[in-house]
């Protein structure tokens, strides 16, 4: 068996009953269930639908979001997320950037390096050389003025720990801004890169090895192995090209709010809701949610 769900963003619901029942009658589901009024619901389906793909295009002009997998194993025990633009809402290196003037071209560099256009790690030597001579003590003003969290991520955290999930926060930022916002939302471990300071100043450079795309994979390989778990037992989360391994290995790859060629490789893809709908494709209701 299958499950469909359909979700919107919880701040501006607008799922209606008649649009889900339309779908599970042309689909041949079975009955509805509501996990949250006006925002999440699912029902069952035999097979995958050959149309599903249509479906989805028509229903993203709604504000709707449609996920259809499988209905074995699709409560994760593992939960291994990217931080920027994922359970944060900014991109850490582009805020430090604006501190030290050079916004525009750094983010502008960011976006070509997170839809694959640049290589990961020469795109983040070039931004973080853009950055020396900043103050080091920039990074605690920017964690408190610019960063904010991802609607949802609490809510995320809290249910999935108080259900035995483990959770790590996996950056190819910094460890800086990785190990706040672990802290922050009760993540079990956080890796990340880390930035060279000298005499309270950036240095320009980020120390070695560079965590990046193949890093991500390891970190999901070694904490599965670490805990006896199966990559298949994985919910990833991520939005750009150096996410795409982990989330092509684990049991459930989400591409959040990600950039096209990034949503082209899932199957999951969510651009409306924000991270509790992690959890109704779970199967979670809102009744059920726990807040970190």
């Amino acid at each position: 068996m299958f499950i469909a769900t359909l979700l919107t963003n919880p701040a501006t619901p607008c799922l209606d009953a008649a649009t889900v029942d339309a779908l599970r009658n042309a689909w041949g589901g079975g009955d509805v269930q509501w996990l949250s009024p006006d925002i999440a619901a699912e029902f069952a389906i035999a097979e995958i639908p050959s149309n599903r793909w249509e479906v989805w295009k028509n229903l993203q002009t709604l504000g709707i979001d449609l996920v259809v997998q499988p209905e074995e194993g699709r409560r994760k025990a593992i939960l291994l997320a990217d931080m920027d633009s994922t359970m944060i809402q900014q991109e850490c290196i582009d805020e430090l950037a604006a501190e030290a003037g050079v916004g525009d071209h750094v983010a502008a560099i960011t976006a070509r390096a997170m839809n694959g256009e640049l290589d990961f790690e020469g795109a983040l030597r070039e931004r973080v050389g853009l950055l020396k001579g900043l103050d080091y003590g920039v990074i605690e003003t920017v964690l408190a003025n610019r960063i904010t969290l991802m609607p949802g991520g609490p809510e995320l955290l809290g249910t999935m720990k108080a259900n035995g999930a483990y959770t790590a926060l996996v950056s190819g930022g910094f460890v800086d801004f990785t190990a706040h916002i672990a802290a922050k939302l009760g993540f079990d471990e956080n890796r990340a890169n880390r930035l060279l300071a000298k005499d309270g100043k950036l240095t320009g450079e980020v120390a070695q090895p560079i965590l990046g795309r193949d890093a991500k994979v390891e970190a999901l390989q070694e904490i599965t192995a670490t805990l006896g778990i199966m990559p298949q037992d994985v919910m990833a989360v991520g939005d750009g090209a150096n996410d795409l391994g982990m989330l092509g290995l684990a049991g459930s790859g989400v591409a959040l709010h990600a950039k096209p060629m990034v949503a082209a490789e899932c199957d999951i893809r969510i651009n409306h809701g924000d991270l509790t709908a992690l959890l109704y494709i779970q199967g979670y209701s809102r009744d059920a949610f726990v807040a970190g």
